[in-house]
């Protein structure tokens, strides 16, 4: 009898409160499978950010049980949950985040550097992202030379540089123009094609149609909505 495999992310009748004010997340379960793209959708203030960092690994929830690749991320110390992130999670901001006074090629190795992976293999790795995501010609250019579309993609090449199990991205399109926007938008469905799992908060509707197998909507702290027919059927992780 063939046994499913288990869900990249298993969060289990999570809530999260922050002093006297309502709860950021009250009651969340949820489940993601591999090769999964899930968009979290919501007003702001609806918890989307919130969810995000319990399953980075950044916050800790008041109640319930967060499980991502197998590891109980809500009881790890604040050194476990470095190295968990090193390890298991690649994310992507809004802004970037990217080190200007470093090259290209160096912001994209760095989390291969923290994790202690040797030089030479670390080097490879760098050089198949920068030409898997087209942008190998900027490898030794300052970010702050490229466009906002080229310095997502140099943030997307540093995220996946440790082969991560899930890619988080919080609003990656959030800074871009439109058609840097929709250069975004193909890279996460190619990204997701490729079976990357992938979990994406976003107020881009058109990013969640065109990249997510999956949406959820968050109001208040509690999952309202969950449809998994956005795109059609997830992607077979590989």
């Amino acid at each position: 009898m063939t046994t499913s495999a288990p869900p990249v992310i298993d969060i289990r009748d999570v809530s999260r409160t922050y002093g006297e004010g309502p709860p950021a997340l009250a009651g969340v379960s949820l489940s993601v499978r591999a090769g999964e793209a899930l968009a979290v959708l919501g007003p702001s203030g609806s918890g989307k950010s919130t969810l995000l960092n319990l399953i980075a690994g950044l916050d800790r929830p008041s109640g319930g049980s967060v499980t991502v690749d197998g590891q109980r991320v809500d009881r790890l110390g604040e050194a476990a949950s470095a190295k968990y992130r090193r390890a298991r999670i690649g994310m992507v901001f809004q802004f970037f985040n990217l080190l200007e006074d470093l090259t290209v090629a160096d912001n994209v190795l760095l989390p291969a550097q923290l994790a202690g992976t040797p030089r030479a293999e670390a080097r490879r790795r760098a050089a198949d992202l920068l030409a898997h995501l087209g942008i190998d010609r900027h490898a030794d250019a300052h970010p702050g030379r490229l466009s906002g579309g080229e310095r997502q993609r140099v943030a997307v090449a540093r995220a996946l540089m440790n082969r991560p199990a899930l890619l988080l991205a919080d609003e990656p399109t959030g800074a871009l123009d439109t058609a840097s926007g929709e250069d975004v938008r193909q890279l996460l469905a190619a990204l997701n094609a490729d079976g990357q799992t992938i979990v994406l908060v976003t107020h881009d509707l058109g990013l969640a149609e065109s990249c997510a197998t999956r949406t959820i909507e968050l109001v208040d702290g509690r999952i309202v909505r969950d449809s998994e027919d956005v795109r059609g059927t997830p992607a077979v992780a590989r």
